[in-house]
């Protein structure tokens, strides 16, 4: 059986980890560990996890100073010894099938890079979390897939793991353009596997305007090759992009221009401005 990799970052969360860590021994497939990365985390984390070390052998424990969360996962996942790895916030859940389903999954599938489920939200906010169907194009325009879906470890060392310039979030929406944009398939399994719990501090709620245009910004250039090919390939179907290329008199498959077209149209600012 192949072995999973469950990576459980933790900066100030320890009074939810106890159920993000039972969500995991509760799990019906059993070839699997899990790596507590303590972030530097002021509160009991550690305290925590060494009880959960105590109640099974394969929960293990690492920390590092403050370094973010793509540090920290990127830690956790360089010393895992799975060949799938899921990454799971410290104050989130998974079902108790969720592993067993992927695992099979990907033994039916060797094209699949990515499996994720359906998702309820729980806490302020509750009902399913409802998301586009994945496509590629689809994903050119936001993200599609939470931070807890399965992967190959292989796949995340041909990335370079998570990039640790995404400081403010969006990391996940990079890390799924970086292992997808050449090839690769993608399964959502129709069981709710996957239970966000949404706090009035959660991170997509606190990142200021500034923050994000730098982000989005960024992911912009390193992908530019993305966000071209998808551009280019639904120009003929869209008319307002069509039309924002007869008014700038370039031709579509500029990277400059399709940049500024993605930041522009969907997030209302613009890179780089002049194109002639």
């Amino acid at each position: 059986m192949a072995k999973v990799s469950i990576i459980v970052p933790c900066y100030n969360q320890a009074e939810y980890l106890d159920e993000a860590l039972q969500s995991v021994l509760d799990q019906t497939y059993n070839n699997w560990e899990c790596i507590i990365v303590n972030d530097g985390s002021p509160d009991n984390t550690e305290e925590i996890a060494k009880i959960w070390m105590v109640k099974d052998l394969r929960f293990k424990y690492l920390f590092q100073e403050n370094s973010g969360l793509c540090s920290a996962r990127n830690m956790g996942i360089s010393h895992a010894q799975g060949e799938f790895i899921l990454p799971l916030d410290a104050d989130d859940i998974i079902a108790k099938h969720y592993l067993n389903l992927a695992v099979q999954s990907f033994a039916k599938d060797n094209s699949l890079k990515v499996i994720y489920c359906r998702a309820e939200k729980f806490g302020i906010e509750t009902g399913l979390w409802e998301l586009p169907s994945f496509t590629l194009y689809n994903l050119s325009r936001n993200n599609l897939i939470f931070c807890s879906a399965f992967f190959k470890k292989k796949d995340w060392e041909l990335v370079g793991g998570y990039d640790i310039n995404m400081l403010y979030g969006w990391e996940d929406w990079e890390f799924w353009i970086a292992i997808l944009k050449n090839g690769g398939n993608v399964k959502q399994l129709n069981e709710v596997g996957f239970y966000y719990r949404i706090k009035s501090n959660s991170m997509l709620r606190i990142i200021n305007q500034e923050n994000e245009k730098k982000m989005l910004s960024y992911l912009s250039v390193k992908h530019a090759d993305f966000f071209v090919k998808q551009y280019g390939s639904f120009a003929s179907m869209n008319h307002a992009l069509m039309e924002e290329k007869n008014n700038n008199e370039v031709n579509l498959k500029s990277e400059k221009f399709v940049i500024d077209v993605f930041c522009k149209r969907f997030f209302g600012f613009t890179i780089f401005g002049k194109y002639r």
